[in-house]
């Protein structure tokens, strides 16, 4: 019998962790290991943790050009991320969840410092991230993650500069190529023997000439306050305020992308809306706890986060004047002997959205035909009121695991989170957008709807990791999350249901001083799954039946010298609608899920010598993937994206250089294909150099 891909790529990712395992190996005591908090909400190596997760530690953090978090999450196995906008803005997949987004991201936890980033609604975006005040990124893949209220694609957390590290101070300039700056600083200290404080502030831009529409700049300062008490107690606090302006400069046709592969510029678009952006600002505010009273460690969290924008997109433009986003975390871990030495972490959880009178205009200034269809927009001017919604979105959950330790070698984490969430709309409609018309279209009287739907989401995990030696684990989670629709697609199709992931995965970990590799195998059944449907005009959300996500994911790195380090990462994905039928009457079971590519890989070299010369080179390639449903046509995908860096450091000063793209590539991000033909296009970006410059203090 023929072997499967995926057992192949199981054998071939096999042998080259036995590769990388073999003599000399370094005792156990000198054996390395990151520390995550994120899969279990308490410190632990990864190499015990009973699930996929991947830390990008700061010394790859400092290598990247850190504009956006992509430039250090880009290559990492089953996930798959890069910007269709420039800026802040990022396309983020994992194991297939996310890839209907058309902005932003979905279906995925965002965290920052312990705080949702993401809406109740699964909405999650990057505009108050300021990427050079990160200290390391975790990701932990599907679902079964404590952090995870109704998102079962997987979990980021994003963790900052600590205010106790006072010794971080620095000046950091960088000019580039397409109108590319950049400018950060942080300033901190000891106030006296218990209080510390740190200021960062940034600005970011960036023209990006080689598409129309598309500047990009932002704003970032932050406060943060750290009381460290006598008994070893501490409470953090930031206060943050964010101003973010992104123009989105929209897709293309078949002749406008064959432009681009000629000539490197995109000169238009094919949408109709020609001046879509996103202009925002957020003002951020974290303050956490944290006490040992023996056994017991309390730490509870309280964030307020107010955020408004104006957002033209298709066929209207969103004014949203303010909504209030006010949460709490109350968490406890307790120590124990339940099964050997045991931890229990369980804690409630509660937040609420508030938006009072969002509103939708029409384009005031665009050019029609004389049947009255729209087909350019002129400017982002606003015109007559559409629509105003009012919406309230709450969320309360509990959440508890045990992690006990039966045997020598032996950790098993059981747990659950359950989740109810509630979306309550009032929209007031006064004209509508006629698709097939390519008009607006007043009502005699206004449309009112009244929307409130309730998800209740059980969320259970179980998982067991057992050292097969001093540098080997092996491990086996069960997993179930909820995934709830976002708030448009519940207005768009109110009868959506929350989609349920199922996944069992097994793997190992490899940890060494001069080697480590994890390799997972996993499969995911999906019930409900939430699929977009293109329809040319527009994008639909439908319930399929059930799909179906295997894979094999495989990340290594070794030490080749005291100065020389070499990384592959490689991902194996077979996505399948075991059951669904479109609403135009065509079954896609069986399909491949669009948008995904079946092979992803990453080749890294790094170079870090005492005398202070640094550099790594690292490649990436996305394989084909099918642009729509039906599976009627393939995008063939890039090989070997290159990015370089090379760097110096002398004393307190250092000079770094990155080149993303080498060799400029003419690549898309996303292809798309509408049920009428259509193809859409969103290019990569080409060939761009950025030189940095950092002082520290």
């Amino acid at each position: 019998m023929k072997p499967s891909p995926l057992a192949s790529a199981l054998r071939l990712c096999l042998a080259t962790a036995c590769t990388a395992a073999t003599p000399p190996l370094l005792a156990a005591d000198d054996a390395y290991d990151t520390i995550s908090v994120t899969a279990s909400r308490i410190e632990r190596g990864t190499k015990e943790v009973s699930s996929s997760i991947s830390v990008i530690d700061e010394q790859r953090i400092e290598a990247a050009k850190m504009f956006n978090i992509k430039d250090a999450i880009q290559g990492t196995p089953g996930v798959l991320i890069d910007s269709k906008n420039g800026g802040y803005d990022a396309r983020l997949i994992i194991r297939g969840a996310g890839q209907k987004a058309n902005y932003g991201v979905r279906e995925i936890m965002v965290l920052r410092d312990g705080v949702p980033m993401t809406d109740p609604d699964s909405f999650s975006r990057f505009d108050y991230i300021d990427p050079q005040d990160i200290e390391r990124i975790e990701i932990t893949k599907g679902p079964g993650s404590l952090y995870a209220s109704g998102s079962a694609g997987g979990t980021i957390q994003i963790i900052s500069k600590s205010v106790f590290d006072t010794d971080e101070n620095r000046i950091k300039a960088g000019i580039g190529q397409h109108g590319s700056k950049q400018l950060h600083t942080r300033i901190s200290g000891d106030i006296n023997e218990d209080n510390a404080f740190s200021i960062t502030a940034s600005h970011r831009e960036m023209d990006n000439d080689w598409r129309r529409w598309n500047r990009f700049d932002t704003q970032q300062i932050s406060l943060k306050h750290g009381l460290m008490t006598g008994d070893g107690a501490t409470l953090e606090t930031e206060l943050s305020y964010s101003q973010a302006d992104m123009q989105l400069p929209g897709s293309m046709s078949d002749a406008q992308w064959e432009t681009f592969q000629r000539t490197g510029k995109q000169s238009g678009t094919i949408d109709a809306w020609k001046h879509s952006g996103r202009y925002s600002t957020i003002w951020f505010f974290n303050t956490r706890f944290e006490k040992e009273y023996g056994d017991l460690t309390f730490k509870p969290r309280l964030y307020f986060n107010h955020w408004d924008h104006f957002h033209p997109v298709t066929a209207a433009i969103n004014d949203n004047p303010g909504t209030n986003v006010l949460g709490t975390d109350l968490e406890f871990a307790y120590n124990h002997r339940l099964w050997g030495e045991s931890t229990l972490v369980a804690g409630v959880t509660a937040r609420i959205d508030d938006t009072d009178e969002s509103r939708k205009y029409k384009y005031a200034d665009v050019t029609t035909l004389p049947s009255g269809r729209i087909i350019r927009t002129n400017s982002d001017a606003i015109g007559d009121l559409m629509e105003t919604e009012s919406a309230t979105n709450t969320l309360y959950g509990i959440f508890m695991q045990e992690t006990f330790r039966p045997a020598p070698g032996m950790t098993v984490d059981a747990g659950f989170r359950f989740d109810k969430m509630n979306f309550d709309l009032d929209v007031v409609e006064y004209s509508t957008y006629s698709w097939s018309g390519g008009t607006y279209s007043d009502h005699v009287t206004p449309v009112t709807t009244k929307t409130d739907k309730t998800f209740d989401l059980f969320s259970p995990s179980i998982g067991v990791n057992y050292a097969l030696t001093d540098t080997i684990n092996l491990y086996a989670s069960l997993a179930q999350s909820g995934q709830v629709p976002s708030e448009g697609e519940i207005n768009d199709n109110p009868n959506l249901d929350a989609a349920v992931a199922r996944n069992f995965e097994v793997g190992l970990k490899g940890r060494t001083q001069a080697w480590s590799f994890d390799l997972a195998a996993y499969r995911t059944v999906v019930s409900d799954d939430i699929i977009q449907v293109y329809t040319g005009w527009t994008s639909e959300f439908e319930n399929a039946g059930e799909t179906l996500k295997k894979g094999l994911e495989f990340s290594a790195h070794r030490k080749l010298n005291d100065y020389w380090g070499l990384g592959l990462n490689y991902a194996y994905s077979d996505y399948t609608f075991t059951d669904f039928q479109e609403s135009v009457s065509v079954d896609h079971s069986g399909n491949q899920i669009p948008y995904v590519p079946r092979h992803q890989y990453s080749l890294s070299l790094d170079y870090n010598h005492p005398n202070g010369w640094k550099g790594r080179l690292q490649a990436d390639g996305w394989g084909s993937y099918y642009m729509d449903n039906a599976n009627t046509e393939k995008y063939g995908g890039y090989d070997f994206l290159t990015n370089l860096m090379v760097g110096y450091e002398q004393d307190a000063h250092s000079l770094t250089l990155n080149i993303e793209n080498l060799f400029d590539k003419r690549y898309a991000v996303e292809v798309k294909k509408s049920s009428s033909g259509t193809r859409s296009y969103s290019a990569g970006a080409p060939r761009s150099a950025m030189l940095t410059y950092t002082y520290t203090f």
